[in-house]
């Protein structure tokens, strides 16, 4: 193990104050980072797109390439960033960059990835609801400093070994695409409904919604799981986070339990619309406030076939008419519930249910080999800061 000068963060990390307001500039096209478009554990950016000025409508900090997007938001989401271009970012996350040229910017990023920090970050977040780390806090945060050669040389290791999992990702991504080319191969457009099958709302086939449940205070690692807007990733399912959980003895759990089928939609901000279906997942939980739950009546329909629904461009029109009606980008469950699609015959429904399957399956082989190639990386990221690499 080599010997290497033990910094606190502070000496060779700084917080950025740059800020703007991109409402002043309502026609500009901004990059715009939110904490929903950073991957946790991993550093990788989830896709995005550019956002106009006009729709951001608060302060945001500034950030340019080369410098370090860190989620101060629920820190142990491990949601860390190097920026590869310059853009604007939600004041949940810190924007860091190196104080001196004795500090690799890629080398500092992958430390404040490294279960050392997580775990140092974890232990000084404050706030029961919305638990935060402070910037004196994460500065304080000691960090090894050795030879910036040395530091390159260990980027160079860890870019290496990172590059399998970003083709690990790429593979997921394609696999991802898979069941929505299926339903539009099956099915169609629904907004032109080419086989003219008979039109259904979301609230005919589902229910009028229900809100979740509002959970002020959550624990962590004991209890029932507590699904969160946060915990559910790009392509609806749950995503690699932290999970929260609310206490056994909380009254009313039930009336809040999921079943599988159950559908969920989020009601409120950026993530308003994006969806998830509860299948597969043997442990008890329950789902947070912001969310809408539909039981679908699988006499009439398969919760497969309308989470799948829940994907396409014609849902998505749908809803950000409804969106536009209001000053916050909010739904409720009556609007939701409103939502019109074609239905097609249950038989042709079953036949596009056991072809997800399939999918499925593969994702989860997928998802094992993710996971082997997470702990490896992290492995890696403990031997490298401790000098064993």
């Amino acid at each position: 193990m080599k010997r290497w000068p033990v910094k606190p963060l502070s000496e060779v990390l700084e917080v950025s104050r740059e800020r703007i307001e991109p409402i002043e500039h309502p026609d500009i096209l901004y990059n715009y980072i939110g904490l929903e478009s950073i991957e946790g554990h991993t550093g990788q950016l989830l896709p995005h797109q550019l956002t106009i000025g006009a729709e951001i409508k608060s302060t945001k900090n500034v950030f340019h390439r080369g410098e370090i997007l860190y989620g101060k938001l629920r820190p142990y989401l491990n949601k860390i960033y190097l920026a590869d271009k310059d853009g604007i970012c939600s004041t949940d996350i810190f924007v860091l960059r190196p104080k001196q040229s004795a500090m690799n910017a890629s080398f500092a990023a992958n430390y404040l990835r490294s279960p050392a920090v997580l775990s140092a970050a974890s232990n000084a977040m404050a706030g029961a609801n919305l638990p935060r780390i402070g910037q004196k806090a994460l500065l304080g945060i000691p960090i090894p400093v050795p030879p910036v050669v040395e530091q390159e040389r260990i980027v160079k290791l860890l870019d290496e070994a990172d590059e399998l999992r970003k083709l690990r990702a790429k593979a997921d991504r394609r696999t991802a695409a898979l069941i929505p080319a299926l339903f539009h191969q099956m099915f169609g457009d629904p907004a032109s409904n080419p086989k003219d099958w008979p039109l259904v709302t979301l609230g005919e086939i589902g229910g009028g919604g229900q809100y979740g449940l509002n959970a002020a205070a959550m624990t962590e690692g004991h209890g029932v799981r507590f699904i969160r807007i946060t915990d559910i990733d790009e392509y609806g399912r749950l995503g690699r986070c932290e999970p929260a959980f609310v206490p056994v003895d909380k009254s009313n759990l039930s009336d809040y339990e999921l079943s599988d089928g159950d559908i969920l939609i989020a009601r409120s901000g950026a993530t308003a619309g994006k969806a998830y279906i509860h299948i597969g997942i043997r442990e008890r939980c329950v789902f947070a406030g912001y969310l809408i739950r539909f039981k679908i009546n699988q006499i009439l329909s398969l919760p497969v076939f309308v989470f799948a629904f829940l994907q396409t461009a014609a849902y998505w029109s749908q809803l950000n008419r409804l969106k536009r009606a209001v000053a916050q980008p909010n739904v409720n469950a009556k609007q939701m519930a409103s939502l019109g699609f074609p239905l097609p015959p249950l038989p042709l429904q079953k036949e596009f249910a056991q072809r997800v399957t399939e999918i499925r399956g593969i994702e989860a082989e997928q998802a094992a080999s993710r996971s082997r190639l997470d702990a490896l990386f992290q492995s890696m990221l403990y031997r490298a800061f401790n000098g064993d690499l």
